[in-house]
């Protein structure tokens, strides 16, 4: 456990931003945490660099990322029909299936040593979930967890259940990497192309199509700083903005 722990998160909010330079991004802070985890090594403690955290959230333009462990096959569109929906494909170090980022899509992406947390990666998604549940709770919908399922979903347990937002990390060295994408605006038929999460017999939702009309910029705006303010009281963290 870092005897030097550091709670402040630095957030950036990274507008709309291709899929590949935003995972650039990542895996450049992540590095660096990295880097200073293992120069500590070879130090006494008093002499440890303290790790730094960070929160991004972005809009990706149209992207399906399919995880490490995920299956092709659940990728339905052939890169012609890709072309024709202007989409790109891109195979990703992340745990989980296949997803789909877009416009009116808020993705989070936490690079935390959680070392300066709590080392427990079931947690870490326990409470990443626990974020989108109060978020969307202010907007008057009830988020849930299914179990074995990651993520944030409706009516769990009923014939309808829906998802509306997915989650897939990967973690080296107890640094995080990539995060979760809450559907707002998100235009909904970019899903019909992939078999969301592997899962074949859940539908997908977003705020819009729950609250049965578009956000307007400002509620978007305000989705972003609920997340930030949720995401600073269950990581008990400070926000500092960049």
């Amino acid at each position: 456990m870092n005897t030097n722990q550091n709670k402040s998160v630095e957030f950036e909010d990274l507008g709309i931003k291709e899929y590949q330079p935003a995972w650039d991004y990542q895996e450049q802070l992540m590095k660096t945490i990295i880097d200073t985890k293992i120069k500590n090594r070879d130090l006494p403690a008093e002499q440890h660099t303290t790790t730094s955290n960070h929160l991004l959230l972005v809009e990706h333009p149209h992207v399906y990322t399919l995880g490490k462990s995920g299956h092709e096959e659940n990728m339905l569109a052939g890169m012609d029909q890709l072309k024709e929906i202007d989409a790109t494909f891109v195979k990703v170090n992340r745990g989980g299936d296949i997803t789909y980022h877009g416009y009116g899509q808020v993705v989070g992406y936490p690079i935390l040593d959680l070392e300066n947390f709590f080392t427990d990666i079931h947690l870490y998604m326990r409470n990443l979930e626990e974020v989108i549940i109060r978020t969307i709770g202010e907007f008057g919908l009830k988020g849930e967890r299914s179990p074995g399922e990651t993520g944030v979903w409706l009516d769990v347990g009923k014939p309808y259940a829906r998802k509306i937002c997915a989650m897939g990390v990967k973690a080296s060295r107890w640094v995080t990497l990539h995060g979760f994408a809450l559907n707002v605006n998100t235009d909904m038929r970019y899903f019909e192309y992939i078999i969301p999460c592997g899962i074949k017999d859940k539908q997908v939702t977003s705020l819009k199509r729950e609250l049965e009309r578009e956000l307007t910029p400002e509620e978007m705006e305000m989705v972003k700083a609920s997340i930030r303010k949720h995401f600073a009281d269950v990581f008990e963290a400070e926000l500092i903005y960049r």
